[in-house]
């Protein structure tokens, strides 16, 4: 019978250890359970993060939809540029010769395309001799001494005009800088 009341004994010290483990892993949950406000509070500030990080990517996607259509057609212009720049050669050529009529002709079309790109966005920076020359707009070509002292570091002489679209510079003008 002693090895009854053994196997007894043992079973008995077995469920008081289970019994003692159970009951510290429920008061362990229990403490370490957050509460239902604080459940709340966490899924709150997840939702008006996820809300606001939302609305940024539909901002941004809006901006950048924008700025594709603004300068979808940036290729096409920077093309007809070179258009443009043989227009104006031929009008200071045509100039020169003195047929009037060849002129006017000649100038209402460089009008009307000059118009078109314009009402597109397309417009010519304004540079003249004398400007102060900056890398941001000008591209220089050479350097030459300049023949007044106030010539120096600006530019003497305007080689092929830029041209910016929605005020991004797609073509620099390229300058002569007085050194």
């Amino acid at each position: 019978m002693s090895e009854n009341q053994d196997i007894h004994e043992e079973k008995i010290n077995t469920e008081e250890e289970l019994n003692t483990t159970t009951e510290q892993n429920t008061a362990e949950n229990m403490t370490v359970q957050p509460t239902v406000e604080e459940l709340l509070a966490e899924e709150k500030d997840r939702y008006i993060r996820l809300y606001a990080e939302f609305e940024n990517y539909k901002k941004r996607t809006a901006k950048e939809k924008m700025e594709f259509f603004q300068y979808a057609n940036q290729d096409m212009m920077i093309s007809m540029l070179g258009i443009l720049d043989d227009f104006e050669r031929a009008l200071k050529e045509i100039a020169k010769s003195g047929l009037e009529a060849d002129l006017q002709g000649v100038e209402l079309i460089y009008q009307k395309l000059k118009n078109r790109l314009t009402e597109k966005g397309l417009k010519p920076m304004d540079v003249r001799e004398g400007d102060d020359f900056n890398v941001d707009f000008h591209e220089a070509i050479t350097q030459i001494p300049a023949s007044k002292e106030e010539l120096k570091g600006k530019i003497v002489d305007v080689i092929e005009t830029g041209y910016t679209l929605h005020d991004r510079v797609i073509r620099f003008a390229k300058v002569v800088t007085g050194n």
